[in-house]
Parts: structure tokens; sequence; C-alpha cells
């Protein structure tokens, strides 16, 4: 889509995401559970392996990085299940449990001084000759600079804003602890692991022993908890058949901001900066692009590579995403065709 040269700079800041959370993580003494670990893309269908098998030379070749194709053969020594058809191991990147780290985050920022309120509903942001008056149900403030990062939150407070971006639904349950050898018999390894569909499923162990499940389900954000949990369900049992008694815990759900062209972007409208549209990989690009859009704000970078390429919306779309049911059929019907 933007020639290789771009390309390979997008590829590059991905890499330099994971490190640089690394980096927070450590210089700040975030106990996140982080864990570097690496990750597993499993071959739903034969035909999605044998698309990875060629890509490891692709990957060398024309982005320096090397990933390793897992033949059905060697699957058994990563998971504890018999429903996938090879897969592709990069060793790169590492999990945590976000919660922690986004507390970890805020007591970082606060320790320089920064002034974090929630529960604060902001009505409108007007533009004035030297900055900004931001009206909230708690009074108003005035700002030399607005920055707006609510991805697949974000509303009509800055409507052309809202037309940029919109939310699909991911949801996950987490299984009661499981006993040690289950673990090792279930991901030996400890990897990240998430499937080849459209309506991919992901997944690990988490530190306390846990099966962590994830889904888009129908990709809509408001599908009741219970009934996520049974789908979800079914889906953990049918891979894990030895989970089948075990119990669920918590089901929850969050909303992923999603681009027309699936690309993160920093930008600005009528004056107000924004940095969003993640689609699911916010834990590190979020990181990362927060931290370019700082550097732009403090005048240490010109420009960055996510805020030089158009940000598209579609003339259908005026804030309410009626194409999603839509979507998901199409997607449904790409996965059985694949």
């Amino acid at each position: 889509a933007y020639g290789k040269k771009q390309g390979r700079e997008f590829w590059k800041a991905s890499l330099q995401a994971i490190d640089l959370l690394e980096e927070i993580v450590r210089s700040e003494s975030i106990d996140c559970d982080w864990r570097r670990s690496g990750h597993i893309c499993l071959a739903y269908k034969p035909s999605h392996f044998e698309g990875m098998r060629k890509s490891v030379q692709w990957f060398r070749e024309e982005l320096g990085h090397e990933v390793q194709a897992l033949s059905p053969a060697e699957l058994p020594s990563e998971i504890g299940s018999r429903v996938f058809h090879g897969g592709i191991l990069d060793e790169y990147s590492g999990g945590l449990q976000p919660a922690k780290y986004v507390y970890g985050l805020a007591r970082a920022v606060a320790r320089r001084g920064v002034r974090l309120h929630e529960q604060i509903i902001i009505s409108r942001v007007a533009r004035l000759r030297d900055g900004f008056e931001i009206h909230t149900n708690q009074g108003v403030l005035r700002a030399g600079e607005v920055l707006i990062a609510t991805n697949g939150y974000t509303d009509a407070l800055v409507p052309p804003l809202e037309r940029r971006i919109f939310p699909v639904g991911s949801y996950i349950i987490v299984t009661e602890p499981l006993a040690r050898e289950l673990q090792v018999e279930l991901i030996p390894k400890g990897r990240m692991l998430y499937d080849s569909k459209n309506f991919l499923n992901y997944f690990r162990l988490t530190p306390d022993g846990r099966m962590l499940w994830g889904g888009r389900n129908d990709l809509s954000t408001n599908l009741d908890l219970n009934r996520s949990a049974e789908i979800l369900r079914a889906q953990l049992v049918r891979t894990f058949p030895r989970l089948r008694d075990a119990s669920l815990t918590h089901s929850w759900t969050g909303k992923l901001g999603i681009t027309f062209d699936l690309m993160p972007h920093i930008g600005r409208v009528e004056g107000i900066h924004y940095a969003m549209g993640y689609g699911g990989h916010g834990l590190a690009v979020a990181t990362y692009l927060g931290t370019e859009v700082g550097k732009l704000l403090a005048g240490q970078i010109a420009t960055s590579p996510f805020a030089e390429i158009p940000h598209p919306t579609r003339f259908f779309y005026r804030g309410y995403p009626w194409f999603i049911p839509l979507a998901a059929r199409y997607y449904r019907f790409a996965d059985w065709m694949s």
C-alpha cells in the first residue's frame, strides 16, 4: 500500500513498540507480569499453513526478521491440541497483564506531576485564539493543546474524528486456576497463541494459571456477556477437550478501534491532535504512538510515519457502524472458503 521504504518503516515501528513497552516496564519497575515468551499464529486449515511456510523466507528477505514455520508434527511441543495444522512462531513478542500495566503507567506519570482526572464528562471543546476551552461536568479548563486518544470509545465530541474510526467488540473469558501439570500439557512453553481465522481466537495461560480465551464473536460491542461466555466456552472446549469441566470465573468485553485502512494514525483536526486506530494491537502500538505524539507536541521530532499517511473515512459512515453485521457475515464466509 505504501511502497517498500515506508512499509519497512511501519514494520520497524511495530518491533520498536514492543521494545519500548519493555523499556518502560523495566525503567519504571511496573509489576505487570511482563514476559517475552513469543507468539504462534496457528493454522486453522491446511491451506493456511501453506501460506505460512512461504512467508518465512519473505520475512527474512524483505524485513530481515526471523520467524519459524512449525509443521503439524512439531506443534505438540507447543500446544496440547489437535485442531490446528501447523503454525508460525515469532520469538520477538511477549505478554503482560494489561490492567497492571495501565496502573503502572498512571503511577509513573503521577510521580512526574501529571494530574489524572477520572470520571470526567467532556461536553465541548471550543477553540480560542490562544488555545482551547474544555467544558466538563466539573468545570471549564483551559489548554494550549488537546489530544484525543479514545480509540474504540471515540464519540461525537469532535465530529470529524468520529467518522474516521469505528468500534468492534472483542470478548474474553478465563477459567479457574488450572493444575500445573495441566498447564504444561496445554501450553508447555507459555506462548501467546492465536489462530489464522478472520474471526480469530486468541488465548494464553495467565500468570496465575488460568486459561484466557478471547475472540471477536459477531463484531458487535453489545453482546450479552453470558451469551458471549457460552460461545467462547464452546470454542475453548473444541480446542482443549481437557477443559470441558473447568469452571469459568470471568467474562468481559472491550471496544477495539478500527480504521478503514486498518492502520494506526496520528493527526490533527480542527486544531486538535489525535492518536488512535490500533485494531487490536493497542498494548504495544498505542504505547508507541503515544510516545510519538508526545515527542511531536514537545518539538522533539518533526514528523512520524503514522502522521504522514492519509486517514480515510467512507461516505456511508456517519458515526453509526450499521455495516458491522454485513462485515461479520462476509468474514465468516471468507473463513469457510479459505
